[in-house]
């Protein structure tokens, strides 16, 4: 469909590995820079490993995470030449902190006693990059080892936590084939660790709603509707989403469960991608800016959907419930703005085709924004998987493209 542009979405026949595949889907083939000889590709694999060798995976006094392998993944695929990389580099390398040391090492006696503890980043990395070793620098049997053995997999945090960053990192590391985005990615998971977990580790949480549906988006009409929700917060941020099981949790729980994906898994995590592109690009409010917040359905939804065809039978359906959970989350907490789908389906694209978005994401002047660009081509991804006879996704990517003029945060 868009054979006239660097395309990240020619498709495998290659069998899942880690068992069946209950959405159906393809593996994206990797864009294999640790071995490739191609210059762009050279040039991301030098500019990730000065990454991880410059900067902590957490920066501004522990709070934020560094998204260069995101954005400069994102470029690469799209087909950014090496100066525009090192541009993208060279601004990301502005922001970010480097290492700070951490109080004490970690060991494979003790790495589960210091979740959570952010200051910890260093020693978490090391650490994996210790175990990659002893895996034989088989980097996907280290994640396979870290992220999905135990009773308390890790696999259940990495996107109720740290606002779904770790399971975007985890995206990266499969679409780069990158042992340095991979260890970087179980130490995200690793500091950013919290009690969501619970949700999917604990069988009683999943228990009968009070209605049931196959309609993403009929649920979040509910959810936009609801006036119990009113008095979580008068403020949006991270916060405001960081809160909402504190202090909502009956009332979110039941419309998660409320959601019936057991059905058609396929049909329905198709419908969730639709309500992704929705949630972020239908929500704009007359300030003209897009919800900083509300992006991160969008670009965890491109996350699980690489990863779907890698993991294990019996994590796919819980890994797209954790999403779910974490976008009730996300709505709930940016105040559940009213999502108008008719600003998305009255767009005329004008003849404007996928090479003119991909185009803006590595050319226009928010070429060096990381999740103006994940955005753009998560909504690529989504339509190349599913089809766009409609062209929804070609005209929410238009919209965002064009009226894109920075984030609203709060």
């Amino acid at each position: 469909m868009f054979s006239s542009i660097p395309s990240p979405f020619r498709w495998s026949s290659r069998a899942n590995s880690t068992g069946a595949n209950l959405m159906s889907l393809d593996q994206v083939p990797a864009h294999d820079v640790e071995t490739s000889t191609d210059r762009r590709a050279r040039t991301l694999k030098h500019l990730l490993k000065a990454n991880h060798t410059n900067h902590s995976i957490i920066y501004n006094h522990l709070r934020f995470h560094n998204h260069a392998p995101h954005i400069l993944g994102s470029a690469h695929i799209l087909g950014a030449n090496a100066e525009q990389m090192q541009k993208i580099y060279d601004v990301e390398d502005r922001e970010l902190d480097p290492w700070a040391d951490s109080p004490s090492e970690i060991s494979r006696d003790d790495w589960r006693e210091y979740l959570s503890k952010r200051n910890f980043a260093r020693a978490y990395v090391d650490f994996f990059e210790d175990e990659l070793v002893r895996f034989g620098y088989d980097w996907k049997r280290l994640l396979e080892h870290y992220l999905y053995e135990g009773k308390e997999p890790l696999i259940n945090s990495v996107i109720v936590s740290g606002l779904g960053h770790p399971v975007i990192h985890l995206g990266y590391a499969y679409e780069l084939a990158s042992q340095t985005v991979a260890t970087e990615t179980l130490g995200l998971t690793a500091c950013f660790y919290t009690d969501n977990a619970k949700y999917l580790n604990d069988p009683s949480y999943t228990r009968p709603s009070s209605f049931k549906s196959k309609s993403m988006m009929e649920i979040l009409t509910k959810v936009a509707g609801d006036q119990r929700l009113d008095d979580h917060s008068s403020m949006r941020g991270e916060t405001s989403v960081e809160s909402v099981m504190d202090k909502k949790e009956d009332i979110v729980l039941d419309y998660w469960n409320a959601w019936d994906l057991d059905s058609d898994p396929r049909e329905q995590f198709a419908e969730s991608q639709r309500a992704a592109t929705a949630i972020t690009v239908a929500t704009r409010e007359k300030s003209g800016r897009y919800d900083f917040f509300l992006l991160h359905v969008l670009t965890t939804s491109h996350a699980v959907r690489i990863l779907l065809p890698e993991v294990p039978k019996q994590h796919q359906l819980p890994l797209v419930r954790q999403w779910w959970l974490f976008t009730l989350m996300s709505y709930i907490g940016q105040l559940r703005p009213a999502i108008n789908l008719k600003e998305i389906e009255d767009v005329d694209v004008k003849g404007k085709d996928w090479p003119y978005v991909n185009d803006l994401a590595i050319n226009s002047r928010h070429a060096t924004d990381a999740h103006y660009v994940k955005g753009l081509r998560a909504m690529m991804n989504a339509a190349e998987t599913w089809g766009d006879a409609s062209q929804f996704y070609l005209k929410a990517a238009v919209k965002f493209a064009e009226d894109f003029s920075g984030w609203r945060y709060m």
